[in-house]
């Protein structure tokens, strides 16, 4: 049984915290010309995937997610591409460009995170919880 008082301390703490790494989203996002969705999406895009798995991977619709993509293609950032086995899919990739900007925002997002006061123990501690809590569809 959970401790209310507890749980209640965890979900705000919890809320505290996602609000603070979209604060540290939307900055680096204005720092690169670039909207904090596409910010997302550009971390997001670690190898070649659909729009429906980007949308999964950014918690959100995937008409949303084809906005964000459409935005990127504009900017010259992704490309989409016959997916290689499923006839009807296309795969999002990044672009030569794209692979700088997402670089630029990795590091960005890396260099000032909320995280930088925790040492790489008590980060991978957290991870493990976080895990541990969000189940194996949390990635």
């Amino acid at each position: 049984m959970v401790d209310a008082g507890i749980d209640r301390d965890v979900c705000k703490l919890v809320h505290e915290f996602a609000r603070r790494l979209d604060v540290h989203v939307r900055r680096v996002g204005e720092e690169v010309g670039l909207t904090p969705t596409q910010v997302v999406a550009l971390r997001e895009l670690s190898e070649p995937i659909t729009a429906r798995e980007l949308a999964s991977r950014m918690a959100c619709e995937a008409s949303n997610a084809t906005f964000v993509i459409d935005r990127l293609e504009e900017q010259g950032l992704v490309q989409r591409r016959p997916h290689p086995t499923d006839r009807r899919a296309k795969e999002i990739v990044l672009t030569a460009a794209g692979r700088d900007a997402r670089a630029g925002v990795l590091d960005r997002l890396d260099r000032a995170s909320p995280l930088v006061s925790l040492g790489r123990e008590q980060q991978e501690k957290l991870v493990e919880l976080l895990r541990e809590l969000v189940g194996p569809q949390g990635r």
